[in-house]
């Protein structure tokens, strides 16, 4: 399965900006993601060889750098166990109308195990939550081995994917701007708290973890995200806290605010503040202006391809935009 992950680390942040995409009532949504790991016989018997790696989260970084340090070993996979914990283990939203859905991916068969996959594919749709599976390997081996079926009865989509198959990036004019831009980007964020100088460390890991696949699309992907409304770092950026909540600045207490800011009157820090985010959201028009120039110059580029998608990025990217026109978003 090591082709597998190397799509999904690689591919990340192409299948978070198909999001950036979605709204309702003219407003983006907000995204939580999780990450299971399964089918590696170095994990515990008694877990069913899985493991959450992250639970619901809109910590996009701290999800790239856990996808970055997975090992991959090889082993059982009990697709009915993960979907399952999944179930069970993550705080699902309650309402009818939010988009909850599972993407299972692996290339042995969907039914092994003493946990029917059947039965949990059917208790996730009476909870709402779609199952979509992605069969590394023939659609034939696929369906006989019941991934299509399990997809049926959650009412998802049953898709094939070559795990192997090089992630093919048009390289376009655009894209060593778009990534410069990218890294300045990390100048107007502002940590606070305890975790918020951590947070932005990682931050430019992540921004290293996906120059290191630039060849594939990866960092130009990723600074296409951090200028959309999808990346939201709230919980330690100041600027999307105060954004979030206009009035939690001035219950911070000394200790929690960057030294920048510590000595300034509340007022002095607003303007501090607003400063900042006038130089961000500059920074981010730029990338996405950049990025529409990248996407007209990557429409003429490209070539005939399949109409059925072959990579990761592609088979979850199409599938989120189909299902959620059905659950009442729109689509740009």
């Amino acid at each position: 399965m090591d082709g597998l992950i190397d799509q999904a680390r690689t591919q990340l942040w192409k299948v978070v900006n198909s999001f950036s995409q979605v709204t309702r009532d003219e407003q983006t949504p907000t995204i939580e993601v999780a990450l299971y790991e399964y089918g590696n016989d170095t994990l515990s018997l008694t877990s069913g060889y899985v493991r959450q790696v992250s639970p619901l989260s809109t910590e996009l970084d701290d999800l790239s750098e856990k996808l970055f340090a997975l090992q991959t070993n090889g082993g059982t996979e009990l697709c009915g166990t993960v979907i399952q914990k999944a179930l069970d283990q993550l705080c699902w939203d309650d309402s009818p109308s939010t988009y909850k859905a599972i993407f299972i991916a692996g290339n042995e068969s969907f039914r092994q195990g003493n946990v029917s996959a059947d039965e949990q594919c059917k208790l996730a749709s009476e909870h709402g939550v779609i199952v979509n599976t992605i069969h590394c390997g023939s659609e034939r081996d696929g369906i006989s081995g019941g991934w299509q079926a399990g997809a049926l009865i959650a009412k998802g989509d049953f898709l094939t994917i070559d795990q192997d198959q090089a992630i093919a990036h048009i390289v376009a004019p655009q894209d060593k701007l778009i990534i410069e831009l990218s890294t300045q980007l990390n100048s107007t964020y502002i940590p606070y708290g305890q975790v918020g100088k951590q947070k932005k460390e990682n931050q430019a890991a992540q921004d290293n973890n996906a120059y290191r696949e630039r060849s594939k699309g990866a960092a130009v992907g990723r600074a296409i995200t951090k200028s959309s409304k999808v990346y939201n770092n709230a919980s330690w950026d100041m600027l999307d806290f105060v954004e979030e909540s206009p009035a939690g600045l001035a219950k911070l207490q000394k200790s929690d605010l960057p030294s920048e800011l510590q000595e300034l009157t509340l007022t002095e820090q607003k303007a501090y503040i607003e400063k900042k985010r006038e130089e961000r959201t500059e920074l981010q028009n730029r990338i996405n202006t950049l990025n529409k120039e990248r996407e007209a110059y990557i429409v003429q580029q490209k070539k005939v391809q399949s109409s059925k998608p072959s990579t990761l990025d592609q088979a979850i990217t199409k599938t989120i935009h189909r299902q959620v026109q059905q659950s009442g978003y729109s689509v740009q």
